[in-house]
């Protein structure tokens, strides 16, 4: 008999250590489980972030596009390609072309108001920058080089996730370079109308 209660006082204390045990478990499996879903939504705010960044880019062809129909369009276009040249802030004044007829100069500077103006509504903080490519014989000159940048991101370290995606074009015969503005993800295309 003896060893039978010293069986159970045996039993009585193991089970008195072990008090706590499952709750101190599962703080340890809550832990765990919080740092594997934060893991996972961080790795899906980047997803959605660098989702974000080709859509802008999809967005910055379709308006590129939208600019080389505007040019095929204009009678004169191939003959003006110089009027569409413009700096990122240049917002050329121009009549109303929708209600009366243009010359073909004219519509070129309507056209590039307009598309200027569907950049800046398009693009968060977007701008564009067209320029004559250097390349070509001044005679035969038929291609631009067009610059279309946005606003990298909302993050506080939009600078830094910039730098990734600005760049800058030197043309071999050009001293000066055509260049991404700070803080701006852009897209490069050279069109021949």
């Amino acid at each position: 008999m003896s060893l039978r209660r010293q069986s159970a006082r045996t039993r009585a204390g193991s089970f008195r250590d072990q008090q706590g045990m499952t709750l101190l478990e599962s703080l340890v499996a809550l832990v765990i489980l919080a740092v594997g879903v934060l893991g996972m939504l961080g790795a899906q705010l980047r997803t959605l972030a660098d989702t974000q960044t080709g859509v802008r880019r999809a967005q910055a062809v379709r308006l590129v596009e939208d600019l080389t129909e505007r040019i095929k369009t204009n009678p004169g276009g191939y003959s003006q390609l110089t009027a569409y040249v413009s700096d990122w802030t240049d917002l050329p004044a121009t009549g109303d072309c929708r209600s009366s007829a243009c010359a073909p100069g004219e519509l070129a500077r309507w056209d590039l108001r307009q598309w200027k103006l569907t950049v800046a509504q398009v693009l968060p903080s977007g701008e564009a920058r067209i320029f004559e490519a250097i390349d070509e014989a001044l005679a035969n000159k038929r291609q631009l080089g067009v610059m279309v940048g946005w606003r990298a991101n909302e993050k506080s370290d939009a600078n830094a996730h910039a730098a990734d995606y600005a760049y800058a074009f030197v043309p071999a015969n050009s001293p000066a370079a055509v260049k991404c503005n700070a803080g701006k993800i852009c897209h490069l295309v050279y069109v021949q109308p």
